[in-house]
């Protein structure tokens, strides 16, 4: 049986709004019950193939694994699909790098949906201004960046606020400054509280199906957590989130 993860720490929020209960859904794979945000919902598209819902606004009947590669993995193996679904359903190999794309996907157009709204600082001078009026809601570091530019800034948010900020460095330079607009971007820096909470959930999602920081960076980094607690879920706005009840689809 697949174990939940720990959970995993959520980034520093100052004056946020206290949250409303998430609607909870059944994870098809461990039978847990969990917050909406904490899954992936699947439904059933054309000759019964199953697919990935990761927005969990396609139409028709759907089942929800926790977002994880190893519970997808074993609902798909273990036929957890079909018997939640009641009925035959196709559910590919590969299914879990499929949500790991798509999630991927998710996570920067909500980075160029930030910057639309103003609320993201980009490229290093505008970092380390913002670093140094208020304590960091999230900072996203390029993979293929310089180490110097990096440690640069997180030394200056330990400097300033004594500890470290939540740190994203998993997308690469160029798939930053595809959504962002840019040929690349390297250093990015959320400014805005409600919409920081809406990406550490998809963050939050994406870290069942890759590292957030990369392995070759320093422990201590990693240690910083980027996900969401079950209590912030809810005041993200990356689901549904209205109501308390646990339900199959």
């Amino acid at each position: 049986m697949v174990q939940r993860p720990p959970s995993r720490a959520k980034p520093h929020i100052d004056g946020a709004a206290t949250p409303k209960k998430a609607r909870e859904r059944r994870c098809v794979a461990t039978g847990e019950t969990l917050s909406e945000a904490l899954l992936v919902r699947f439904a059933v598209g054309p000759d019964d193939v199953l697919t990935p819902d990761v927005a969990a606004k396609l139409p028709g009947r759907g089942v929800w694994v926790t977002a994880n590669r190893e519970s997808i993995e074993l609902a798909r193996r273990k036929g957890g699909f079909a018997r939640s679904l009641k009925g035959p359903v196709k559910a590919p190999e590969g299914l879990a790098d499929t949500v790991e794309v798509m999630l991927a996907r998710r996570c920067l157009d909500h980075l160029g949906l930030m910057r639309r709204a103003g609320a993201l600082a980009i490229g290093q001078s505008q970092v380390e201004g913002a670093i140094r009026g208020r304590p960091s809601l999230g900072l996203v570091e390029a993979s293929d960046g310089a180490a110097d530019g990096r440690e640069k800034l997180i030394r200056l948010h330990v400097g300033v606020w004594d500890r470290p900020p939540p740190l994203v460095g998993c997308f690469s330079s160029e798939e930053l400054g595809m959504a962002l607009g840019r040929d690349r971007v390297i250093h990015a820096c959320l400014l805005q509280e409600r919409m920081a909470l809406g990406w550490a959930a998809e963050i939050g999602r994406l870290a069942g199906f890759r590292a957030i920081v990369p392995s070759s960076w320093p422990d201590s980094w990693r240690a910083i957590g980027t996900g969401p607690s079950e209590a912030d879920v809810a005041s993200s706005g990356s689901a549904d989130v209205s109501g308390g009840t646990a339900l199959e689809d």
